[in-house]
C-alpha cells in the first residue's frame, strides 16, 4: 500500500474534499477518488473523513493507494501493429472489430489480450480487466491508442488526458453536405433515456464533451471529416456526428439506413453496404512521453475497407 500525504494550502480552503483531491492531477482519477473514499483511504489529520468535507488551512491529509492487483487476463497470440516501442509505454494500431479490453461478453480476443502476450506485463492501475489501459476506441473504431506498461506512466498520461493536452484527431465519413466549412459542437453526453447501450446528447444531464470538426473532402451527399476532441466522452464522435445530423457511415447504432437513399451513385451505394463497422479512425495522436518528457506523435491512414470506399467515392460521376 502506497501512501500519499498533502498539505490544504491556502488557495484550497473551502473546498470539498473529493473536488480537492480529483484537482490533484498526479494523484488519481476523478473515479478513484470517489472509490478511495468510499473505502475510507482518505483521512484528513489522521481521521477519516467524507467526500463533502470542506477543507481548512494547513490541514494534512493521507491518500492510501493498494498495490496493483495482479493481472488476471490471460495473454493470446494476436496479431499487434506496434508503431512505438519503450520501457513504459506502447502505442499500437488498433484494428476496427477488436474490442480493447475484456468485459461482459467479451474475454478473450481483446487488445488487452494481445498486449499482454506481447509486453508479459502492463500497469495494474486499471484493474484486473482493464491493466494499462489510459483510453479507449470503441470496438468498431480504428486507430491509435497509447498503453502504460507501468504505474508511474500510467498516471502521467492520465494526467495529461485530465487536462486535456494530449492531441486527438480522428478522420470520419459523414452522410450529407456540411453547411460550413469548420465547426464545434459542445453538448453534455450522457446515458440514453431509452437505450442502455446508447449514448446521447442532452441539455441539463451528463458529462461536458466538446468536438471540434472541418471539413476536409466532399463528396455527393458524403463528407470526409478531420475531428479533433477535447474530452473523451463514450461514443463523443459518433455521438456529436449524429446529433449534428451527419452521421458516421456504417454506425448502426447511432446512423439509420435510410440514409442510403440519399445516395445516387450505385457503386458508392453498394460499397456502402459492405461495410460493417462505423468509418470513424483514430488516424492522429501526440502527448508529451509521461517519463522522458519528449513529444510524441503519431500518424497512421484509415484502414482498407475507408480508404476502398474513399477510392470509390473520388472515381464517382
Amino acid at each position: 500500500m502506497k501512501r500519499i500525504a498533502f498539505t490544504v494550502r491556502a488557495e484550497d480552503v473551502g473546498k470539498r474534499l473529493d473536488v480537492f483531491l480529483a484537482e490533484q492531477q498526479a494523484l488519481l482519477t476523478r473515479a478513484q477518488v470517489q472509490k478511495a473514499i468510499q473505502e475510507h483511504r482518505v483521512q484528513i489529520n489522521g481521521m477519516v473523513r467524507k467526500a463533502s468535507y470542506r477543507l481548512r488551512l494547513d490541514e494534512q491529509g493521507v491518500i492510501e493507494i493498494p498495490d496493483p492487483i495482479p493481472l488476471q487476463c490471460q495473454p493470446e497470440a494476436l496479431q499487434l501493429t506496434i508503431l512505438y516501442e519503450d520501457n513504459d509505454l506502447v502505442v499500437v494500431n488498433k484494428p476496427a472489430g477488436m474490442v480493447v479490453h475484456p468485459a461482459c461478453g467479451n474475454y478473450t480476443g481483446t487488445l488487452v489480450n494481445a498486449l499482454l502476450y506481447h509486453c508479459t506485463s502492463l500497469s495494474g492501475i486499471g484493474g484486473v480487466l482493464r491493466p494499462g489501459i489510459v483510453h479507449r476506441l470503441d470496438k468498431g473504431t480504428s486507430g491509435i491508442l497509447v498503453v502504460a506498461k507501468n504505474d508511474a506512466a500510467h498516471q502521467g498520461l492520465s494526467a495529461q488526458f485530465k487536462d486535456h493536452s494530449i492531441v486527438r484527431k480522428y478522420q470520419a465519413l459523414v452522410y450529407g453536405a456540411m453547411e460550413k466549412d469548420s465547426g464545434t459542437i459542445e453538448t453534455l453526453i450522457g446515458r440514453h433515456p431509452q437505450s442502455r447501450a446508447k449514448m446521447s446528447a442532452q441539455p441539463k444531464k451528463g458529462k461536458r464533451a466538446i468536438t471540434h470538426w472541418r471539413v476536409i473532402e466532399e463528396f455527393l451527399g458524403i463528407t470526409l471529416l478531420e475531428v479533433t476532441i477535447e474530452t473523451g466522452r463514450t461514443h463523443q464522435v459518433r455521438v456529436h456526428l449524429s446529433h449534428l445530423g451527419h452521421p458516421v457511415l456504417g454506425d448502426s447504432l447511432y446512423g439509420s439506413t435510410k440514409r442510403l437513399k440519399e445516395i445516387s451513385t450505385p457503386s458508392v451505394r453498394d460499397a456502402i453496404k459492405r461495410i460493417n463497422h462505423p468509418l470513424l479512425h483514430a488516424g492522429y495522436l501526440k502527448f508529451v512521453h509521461p517519463l522522458s518528457s519528449a513529444i510524441l506523435d503519431f500518424t497512421t491512414p484509415p484502414p482498407e475497407d475507408f480508404l476502398n470506399l474513399l477510392a470509390t467515392l473520388r472515381g464517382a460521376p
